[in-house]
């Protein structure tokens, strides 16, 4: 998968933040974030909701594997971050919705992309949704 993202963000990087093939007309940033345990530094394309003109969500489906993906265990312990949309780089601090906040941007995610509510059939956890607020 390694392989396949770095692709991905050039392609985006390149493009100015668009990315063709089954990306194709997605809202895609580059999400950057820190090992909690390695402290390495990674870079992640993810599908995000834009929510204000000072935040957006991103959702941790990975897919709907069992496990939540590793770039939400690293903004849970390093929520001071670095997003890439729209050919512009932005300093964020990220943080979990929950309760009817979750919700909300949940439902309005899976009527955007039906692909979200696919991923929610096919696992038992709740997927996270992260809000990125701008800082």
């Amino acid at each position: 998968m390694d392989a396949h993202n770095r692709r991905v963000i050039e392609e985006f990087r390149a493009r100015g933040g668009k990315v063709g093939g089954m990306y194709d007309g997605m809202p895609l940033l580059v999400l950057h974030h820190v090992g909690a345990r390695t402290g390495a530094r990674r870079t992640n394309p993810v599908t995000y909701q834009r929510l204000d003109e000072t935040g957006f969500a991103v959702f941790a489906s990975n897919d709907a594997a069992a496990a939540h993906p590793d770039w939400y265990h690293n903004l849970r312990a390093h929520p001071r971050t670095v997003i890439e949309v729209g050919g512009r780089t932005i300093d964020v601090l990220a943080r979990v919705a929950d309760g009817a906040e979750r919700e909300r941007i949940w439902s309005r995610q899976k009527e955007l992309n039906p692909l979200f509510a696919k991923f929610e059939e096919r696992t038992t956890r709740q997927i996270p949704v992260v809000i990125l607020e701008t800082i």
